[in-house]
């Protein structure tokens, strides 16, 4: 079985992973997490990055540092994974979704301003695959109605939009390591901050509370409780992992960029015959060759490709359910507006094989012709 996805290993993670037990230094913010948060500041230009144990923890960590309160509302995307809604959520936010643009899956942007109540305190914009939103746009409300945007770039890291880094544009990014993604470290992730208003807080928020990275640095004699806060910082064990992948971001970029390029390409006779939708990227927008979808007719045929595929020796998936069709979605959300793409598009949408050491998707594209061709 070729499987959906397998985790990038470059062949350092062992070596830095031993340096990390051999100088006894296994908690968070020791060497591997310094170099790490020095690699994603200097590549993506952000203000200050932090790691942390995941990108679930990071989305939380911007509701707590724009202080999310009952009552406060959140618009956001139904078609994105639970943690998107659940951090704020969890600070007593309702979850306002609106629809889908059906070309990226991402937010539609002009469904956000009709969204917007006297409650609503941030927009959470979700890039897709690695493609972004139309971020100008959604600046511009922000900018207008006085409300936060915090962007989930769990699947962005090296994506742009208008030659800026995802998860650089809003207050917030957050970035996801989960061995799914591009750069991996099994778990992990990064809040990125690009307004200097929350650093601190953040550093302190992320501390559980406390002063103590404070105190490390030589800036307080000793440190203590200042503010909510809890256990975000990942293990240095992860840390060395993670950067293991940094020092081979462009050979993993390179990779999945040939195989996303070969799916496209081989892959184009069927949807000029009609017979499914491929992936597009706007204008302005450079991916990161995170995800290859297809679109087909509907969800029974989705089903039957996917079986098919399986009896062939090959792992298609698809993506998330809609948050609003839920039990939580329905309990800690609403949806405003026409419902016209979310459900159906996702309902459509099926992610082939894709990973830096998949070598050739060539047998792959050919057992899809022979499923269509039938």
């Amino acid at each position: 079985m070729i499987p959906f996805n397998s985790p990038k290993v470059t062949g350092k993670e062992l070596e830095y992973i031993q340096d990390v037990i051999e100088h006894r230094k296994l908690s968070g913010d020791g060497k591997y997490t310094r170099l790490c948060h020095e690699w994603i500041e200097n590549t993506t230009k952000t203000m200050k990055a932090f790691l942390t144990t995941n990108c679930t923890h990071a989305l939380e960590m911007a509701a707590l540092l724009i202080e999310i309160e009952p009552g406060d509302e959140v618009i956001m995307p139904s078609f994105t994974f639970t943690s998107t809604a659940n951090a704020f959520v969890l600070r007593g936010a309702k979850i306002v979704f609106v629809d889908i643009r059906p070309d990226t899956m991402n937010i539609d942007e002009t469904k956000i301003e009709a969204a917007i109540t006297d409650r609503t305190k941030a927009i959470v914009p979700v890039h897709y695959g690695g493609v972004a939103c139309e971020m100008d746009c959604i600046m511009d409300i922000a900018e207008r109605f006085g409300l936060f945007v915090v962007e989930d770039a769990a699947q962005g890291l090296m994506g742009m939009y208008k030659g800026r880094m995802l998860g650089t544009i809003g207050h917030f990014g957050t970035l996801s390591f989960h061995e799914t993604k591009n750069f991996v470290s099994g778990e992990g992730g990064s809040l990125l901050i690009n307004d200097e208003r929350f650093i601190d807080r953040a550093e302190i928020i992320r501390e559980k509370g406390t002063n103590r990275t404070q105190y490390m640095n030589g800036r307080v004699d000793k440190y203590n409780w200042q503010d909510l806060g809890s256990s975000y910082l990942p293990s240095e064990l992860i840390a060395a992992y993670l950067y293991a992948q940094f020092e081979h971001i462009e050979d993993i970029l390179d990779a999945r960029f040939r195989l996303w390029n070969e799916y496209y390409e081989s892959l184009s006779s069927l949807e000029d015959a009609g017979l499914i939708e491929l992936p597009k990227v706007p204008d302005g927008c450079v991916h990161n060759a995170h995800v290859f979808f297809i679109k087909v007719k509907d969800q029974l045929e989705r089903s039957a490709l996917v079986s098919f595929m399986k009896n062939q020796g090959y792992q298609l998936t698809s993506h998330y359910v809609p948050l609003h069709s839920s039990a939580g979605g329905l309990k800690f959300a609403r949806f405003h507006g026409e419902e016209r793409y979310t459900t159906i598009e996702s309902d459509r949408l099926v992610r082939l094989p894709l990973y830096s050491d998949l070598g050739s998707v060539e047998s792959i594209c050919r057992a899809i012709s022979v499923f269509f061709n039938k």
